[in-house]
């Protein structure tokens, strides 16, 4: 992947609908945290979680927006999947 390639992946995963491999809902992809030098994706913010996300302890930032670590996420095409044991 070239180095401009790596934008327009990261630009495509905003707003896409988070859901766990049972096709429970999670919210949206708010942003995504990752390690300036390597590039490497670390976080997935969530925009719009759902009640069921707010009741999950699930690691937050200072704002107080829902993380889901990026190592969760399973699979991505329409929906972002994420294996939810790999979370709660």
């Amino acid at each position: 992947m070239a180095e401009g390639d790596d934008k327009s992946f990261s630009k495509k995963l905003i707003g896409k609908t988070v859901v766990s491999k049972t096709g429970k809902r999670f919210g949206e992809v708010g942003d995504i945290i990752f390690e300036t030098r390597s590039g490497e994706l670390i976080h997935l913010v969530l925009a719009n979680p759902t009640p069921y996300t707010e009741k999950l302890e699930l690691e937050r930032d200072n704002e107080g927006n829902i993380l889901i670590p990026f190592s969760a996420v399973i699979a991505i095409g329409d929906f972002m999947v994420v294996a939810e044991e790999d979370i709660v």
